[in-house]
């Protein structure tokens, strides 16, 4: 029996390694889970309603692109948000955003470039599914850090000038996952003509742009437009499981090019897994209403709050400026949650189970994600006990 060897060195997948690593026994008895990124603030009251008024959908095959009321959703999102007009065409509908950010690359990476293999830059730490698209394809991943001497995201100007000329995709996170870092105008710009010099695309990974504190993080195909680039050049990913707590619905979806949303619907007419009509329906109401999104993100904010007068004083610690995770910084991460479980009955995540070693380095080995999804009452307790118990 022969398999495929391009997928024979990927380290053990996030969640069954931490399993591994806290399978053992607590001292607690209560158990504060705040390893994984699962909202957990009411979605929006209408959602069953529609669902039920539409249930005999589920005897139809669903748009494979997604319904055009769907789309006209979608395009009246980035209209509010962005300024952008962007036609149905230029928008897919997703069953999740991870499915597109692992497919786009499917459809866009070239099998060469410039006579190479290609390259597909993923920031380290990353959203597993960048490093597993790339091997997909049979790119080259490459690891760029994202550490606090580079604002906690990828240094593009820093890598050299021949990776860069055969790279063809770029993944880029902002609102960073884990680190909650936002990309501002000056680093979009920087990275889009970077982009257009070396002629390589940009996935804008954007899945958590509707929580932040203050200011609204500027969107990458929202900058490429001011800048006038190739329309092709960048690609945006969003999602209804942060901005509106449904990570169960499995609804996002991408915006970019014509030509580039054009071969991702031509590989999903073949290949893909489309949202079911019902669902298409529910997320049609939930696009287009903002006042559950504003009200999710003040409970955010008051989180914000109780996190920063938790560890505002420890060395090291910042404060997101977006996003739903903390980034805490600790001598050794796997050291620390195991700790934490032991002693606390707290479960949280090592920063090096969202890394990759590169030259014997890990940016996230000295750091434990800690996720602000639980009920206020329960993560603050959380989080006084991380305290406590590590910085104390």
């Amino acid at each position: 029996m022969v398999f495929p060897e391009r997928f024979s060195n990927l380290p053990v997948a996030t969640w069954p390694r931490l399993r591994a690593l806290l399978d053992v026994p607590s001292k607690a008895s209560d158990v504060i889970n705040m390893t994984i990124g699962e909202p957990r603030h009411a979605f929006p009251a209408f959602v069953g309603d529609i669902l039920a008024a539409n249930l005999e959908g589920f005897n139809n095959y669903p748009s494979n692109e997604g319904q055009a009321d769907l789309l006209t959703a979608m395009g009246g999102f980035l209209k509010r948000r962005y300024g952008l007009d962007i036609p149905n065409e230029q928008i897919i509908a997703l069953n999740g955003t991870r499915e597109g950010l692992y497919n786009a690359a499917m459809a866009l990476c070239p099998e060469t470039k410039n006579g190479q293999q290609p390259a597909i830059l993923t920031p380290n730490p990353f959203y597993p599914v960048y490093g597993v698209a790339a091997l997909s394809v049979g790119a080259t991943p490459v690891y760029i850090p994202a550490t606090e001497s580079s604002g906690h995201l990828p240094d593009l100007a820093a890598i050299p000038a021949d990776v860069l000329d055969r790279t063809a995709i770029a993944y880029i996170c902002s609102p960073a996952n884990p680190q909650g870092a936002v990309a501002d105008e000056a680093y979009w710009r920087a990275a889009i003509a970077l982009a257009e010099t070396h002629d390589f695309k940009i996935f804008a990974d954007e899945c958590y742009s509707e929580i932040y504190r203050t200011t609204p993080p500027p969107g990458a195909l929202e900058i490429a437009h001011r800048m006038g680039a190739d329309p092709d050049r960048v690609m945006i990913f969003q999602s209804l499981s942060k901005r509106s707590n449904l990570p169960g619905l499995r609804c996002g979806f991408a915006a970019g090019g014509a030509k580039s949303i054009a071969r991702l619907r031509q590989l999903r007419a073949f290949a893909g897994a489309p949202l079911s009509g019902p669902l298409q329906v529910v997320a049609t109401k939930v696009w287009n209403d903002e006042a559950h999104v504003d009200e999710n993100r003040a409970l955010y904010h008051r989180k914000y709050e109780i996190a920063d007068d938790i560890f505002g004083h420890i060395p090291g610690y910042k404060s997101p400026q977006a996003g739903f995770f903390l980034w805490l910084p600790v001598l050794d991460g796997e050291q620390a949650a195991l700790r934490l479980w032991q002693e606390t009955g707290v479960r949280t995540l090592p920063g090096a189970y969202l890394s990759q070693d590169v030259d014997g380095q890990n940016p996230g080995k000295h750091y434990i994600r800690v996720a602000l999804v639980a009920p206020t009452q329960e993560m603050q307790r959380g989080l006084t006990l991380i305290r406590d118990c590590l910085y104390g």
